[in-house]
């Protein structure tokens, strides 16, 4: 199956985060509650903990002054593994996980990559993801090809705090520049150095002058720039973060001519401005003293710790809420909880009542012992802070550590005193995960569940969308390793006049099959139930709990590779039933395929868009051509089913990277929304790739030492298209609740213009050129009416003043649908200008409304290429009959 396997299990770290799920805090100038996990598959050495202190250390030194005094490291959290023997100095968690990691040290993706990298799938300016570090690199045993730790980790950091891109371009290392020479792609262009090609057979090594491409009018493939290992030029950090300088470019420098990302991403702007406009930029100004040095903690999680606290006033006896509330809690408690944790339980209305102290979870006995505990009447009024404070008081009855334990805490009702428990909540050190049922749920707890690092998720009352089951499956441990946590393969639901059927089909994939569990629910009487394993066998062994109206089955073993086959049968009119499926890893050494689902904000306000993204994973290795679809589910049950694509336009930042994007605009109430993503692949269409990730540190080839290369060991060579075929697999997980306001009441005009156009490419065929690009819609909707091509001399002129640029006759250009690839063939205007060596294009697209979209990057053809001495290699074609005669000048002079 191409599985990736290791020794050890890889953590949950490379699991997508929740929208604003980082903790940190900017105080004073200073980063606080930095956190740092150790990926429990790296072995056991004390040493990458001194390392670690080492590297943030350095790092905050050189933060500060490559930010002009503004910004250091205030204090750091280490998160240490539990498989990781205990310490004196190690203190348990408070709201750290790893789920809320900014840096994590783990295992390479494979053998070799140790690249520093920042998972960074938003746009210029917008928060990233998280640092990926390897062993091996926090270690200094990467040193010679990185760069020093902490100029690595600024870099990296400047990815993920402020979202700004590398400056070089491993895939366009040269380019033509304006001055009529080829360029090595890099930030600014006053960093010296030589272009050479450089070779090696045993202990002999050649070098030689790079020679011209004659397809892309640049140097060769193995062509490199070797920058001189002392340099006057002081920046760019985001360039090569080893070279000796202490600045990101600005304004003055920026070299707004190289095709990378951060002239691709952020409209040209250098790293500096965009800095400049962030949030931690404005709300501080630079410090007169030196900046004190970090703090450390060092945190090791324990066994779990987790209060069931449930509403049970007298509003959960509408809409089938208690036993809807009953069901999802049985669930979590028989398959979703981990073994090892202890579980306690509460139940609220106007008073609240413990009703379980803490139980440890060793079997199914202690499971049932707490499915006893359940509500079973709905009456009374709602004081969700009594909840809360009687859950402290379960965990403070066992002496239990109150520092990291979680709160689970379902409400359907609103609480005008439920924020005078906020300071009470955030002094204990506990974490409210909260889940509001139906639309009336107090929103002043996310509060809560935002200051403590919780999760928050919102489940309607129309039961077939299955959102609280959904919501309940999500809370599986932060901190757990991933072999022992339930993995969600199906979800769904449907409401059927009685003898119709639900039937359909689910995968159970060679990653998974460990305690695959089938819950069934309905709302009127029990369905007939059948379940077919691959090979055909009748499973008729489901348990039928009629009093909360579920059935479920748990699979003895490891569950039969491939697809199963289930049927239900409802025997009521009007019934609703629903089904759910998980299972577990099947082998520890094998990580099982991921999704992982958020919106890129908690709160927005109409008409912005917001934008959903999934994550589709083996291990570290994104997952390519999966079929995505996300469903967004407003309080009162209108939904929205959105096609999420790795295309890398519109929504999505990045091709190819497992990353499934698009923006959602069609508001149709104010309140909560909530967000479920199912993930399907297919045989031969569905692959793991290995390419190396984008946003990483970059590889140091070498330096130039007195005119003498001094070069590195290359790094091993792993193919660009190296990807592995995948099963089919089917995946699904909510992806959290989200708020939006100011919707208006009555219909609105269209107030969307077309996206940006980001993949503009352009290819020269004698003397036409053409484009290509994916069609853009209203925010990945539609059709546009029309496009606008302007072509220019000069990339910067194009840039500033596109509207007065050169327009090129469209009218024959009739503009396909969202997502469809468009291609146009024109021939350029004035190319017999004296300074005409390049034509650089630009596209915007206008929909009917007659909005117009931004301008889209910027495609050029080289007309002539220059060699290293600034000689010119110019192309002429003419025609003779039906023969097409090329003719190659070279001189230093321009001829046409």
């Amino acid at each position: 199956m191409g599985l990736l396997r290791g020794s050890v299990f890889l953590f949950v770290l490379y699991l997508l985060h929740e929208s604003n799920s980082s903790l940190i805090k900017l105080n004073n100038n200073g980063y606080e509650d930095v956190i740092i996990a150790i990926d429990p598959g790296v072995p056991e050495n004390e040493t990458i903990i001194e390392k670690l202190k080492d590297m943030v250390t350095t790092a905050s030194t050189y933060l500060f002054e490559a930010t002009k005094r503004r910004f250091f490291f205030k204090n750091v959290s280490i998160l240490i593994p539990e498989t990781w023997k205990e310490n004196s100095q190690y203190k348990r968690p408070k709201h750290e996980s790893y789920t809320h990691a900014d840096v994590i040290v783990a295992p390479p993706i494979a053998p070799g990559r140790d690249e520093p990298y920042t998972k960074q799938f938003t746009e210029c300016g917008e928060k990233a993801e998280y640092i990926h570090f390897t062993p091996d690199f926090v270690l200094g045993n990467k040193q010679n090809e990185y760069g020093p730790a902490g100029r690595a980790f600024v870099h990296e950091w400047a990815h993920l705090r402020w979202g700004v891109f590398d400056e070089y371009n491993e895939d366009q290392p040269f380019y033509s520049a304006s001055s009529n020479k080829i360029e090595a792609t890099r930030c600014s262009a006053g960093i010296t150095g030589i272009n050479k090609v450089y070779t090696c057979r045993g202990e002999s090594c050649l070098t030689r002058n790079c020679r011209l491409n004659a397809t892309t009018k640049l140097y060769e493939k193995d062509c490199q720039f070797f920058p001189d290992k002392v340099q006057t030029e002081k920046a760019s950090i985001m360039y090569m973060q080893s070279i000796e300088t202490v600045e990101f470019c600005n304004e003055e420098n920026h070299n707004r001519e190289a095709p990378n990302l951060q002239n691709t991403k952020c409209n040209f702007r250098s790293t500096w401005e965009v800095i400049s406009i962030s949030e931690d930029f404005q709300s501080t100004t630079p410090m007169e003293g030196p900046p004190p040095t970090p703090a450390f903690s060092l945190l090791r999680p324990s066994q779990r710790i987790v209060c069931l606290v449930l509403d049970k006033s007298a509003s959960m006896a509408s809409s089938d809420r208690l036993n809807r509330m009953n069901q999802a809690a049985k669930y979590f408690l028989l398959q979703i909880v981990e073994n090892g944790s202890w579980v306690g339980m509460v139940h609220f209305d106007s008073t609240a009542t413990v009703k379980s102290q803490l139980i440890q979870i060793k079997s199914s006995s202690e499971r049932n012992q707490l499915l006893q505990s359940l509500p079973t009447v709905a009456a009374g009024g709602t004081q969700i802070c009594l909840g809360i404070r009687a859950a402290f008081q379960v965990f403070k009855q066992q002496n239990s550590e109150i520092d990291g334990s979680e709160i689970v805490l379902l409400t359907d009702g609103e609480d005008s005193t439920a924020s005078s428990c906020v300071n009470e909540v955030i002094e204990n050190g506990t974490i409210i995960h909260f889940i509001a049922l139906g639309p009336s749920a107090d929103t002043s707890v996310i509060q809560m569940s935002n200051l403590t690092g919780g999760k928050h998720y919102y489940a309607s009352d129309i039961a077939q969308n299955n959102g609280l089951i959904d919501a309940f499956g999500a809370l599986t441990s932060e901190n757990a390793d991933l072999s022992q946590k339930s993995l969600q393969l199906e979800s769904k639901g449907l409401t059927l006049n009685s003898k119709s059927w639900m039937n359909d089909t689910v995968i159970i994939d060679s990653t998974v099959g460990k305690d695959t569990f089938f819950l069934i629910t309905w709302n009127k009487q029990s369905p007939d139930i059948f379940l077919w394993d691959p090979s055909g066998t009748l499973m008729n062994t489901f348990t039928v709990d009629s009093n909360s109206k579920m059935a479920y089955l748990s699979v003895p073993g490891t569950a039969k590779l491939g697809i199963w086959t289930y049927s239900a049968q409802a025997t009521a009119d009007s019934e609703t039933l629903t089904i759910t499926v998980t299972s577990r890893a099947a082998n520890s050494s094998v990580p099982p395929i991921t999704v992982n689902a958020k919106m890129n904000k908690d709160n927005n306000i109409f008409p912005s868009p917001m934008i959903v993204y999934a994550e589709v994973l083996q291990g570290y290795a994104p997952v390519l051509g999966a079929n995505v679809t996300a469903v967004i589910e407003s309080k009162h049950g209108n939904t929205t089913v959105l096609q999420l694509l790795d295309n890398g336009t519109g929504a999505d930042a990045f091709k190819d990277d497992g990353v499934y994007s698009r923006y959602f605009t069609d508001y149709t109430e104010n309140g909560r929304y909530s967000l479920k993503v199912w993930a399907h692949g297919g045989t031969n269409s569905t692959t793991r790739s290995l390419r190396r990730p984008l946003n990483r540190a970059m590889y140091i080839p070498g330096w130039v030492v007195d005119g003498e290369i001094q070069r590195n060991p290359p790094r091993p060579e792993i193919d660009g298209n190296t990807q592995t075929i995948l099963e089919n697999f089917s995946r699904t997980i909510s992806g959290g609740a989200f708020v939006v306001s100011q919707v208006p009441n009555t219909y609105f005009p269209d107030r969307y213009p077309p996206s940006q156009i980001t993949d503009l490419d352009a290819t020269l065929d004698g003397d036409e050129i053409t484009l290509t690009w994916t069609a853009p819609g209203d925010f990945d909707v539609g059709t546009v009416k029309e496009y606008i091509i302007r072509t220019s001399g000069s990339l910067l002129d194009l840039q500033d003043n596109f509207d007065n640029a050169l327009q090129v006759n469209t009218s024959g250009l009739q503009p396909n649908e969202v997502n469809s690839k468009e291609t146009f063939t024109f021939k350029p205007e004035n190319t017999e200008e004296e300074n005409a060596t390049h034509v650089f294009i630009a596209i915007q697209s206008v929909d009917k409304n007659n909005l117009t979209s931004k301008i889209s990057n910027i495609a050029q053809v080289v007309l002539f290429a220059s060699d290293a001495d600034n000689q010119r290699f110019y192309v002429g074609v003419s025609v003779v009959g039906s023969v097409v005669v090329v003719i190659i000048f070279l001189s230093t002079t321009i001829w046409f």
